[in-house]
């Protein structure tokens, strides 16, 4: 699988990230209410994955 970009994947794809299953909603709605994504170290403001993104995932991100 390739790298998904946390700005234009829905919930699916983003649940489909090992570290991130079940996250795909929250971070859809964080998108919607605060705009697109510029450093993945914002995955830490979205509720509920605050710390939790490992490196080995967010190698598997883009913006």
């Amino acid at each position: 699988m390739g790298m998904i970009d946390i700005n234009t994947a829905d919930q699916d794809a983003l649940d489909s990230v090992e570290g991130l299953r079940g996250h795909g909603p929250e971070i859809v709605r964080y998108r919607g209410e605060r705009g697109r994504f510029t450093d993945l170290r914002q995955l830490d403001e979205v509720p509920g994955l605050s710390g939790k993104v490992s490196d080995e995932t967010r190698a598997r991100l883009t913006v």
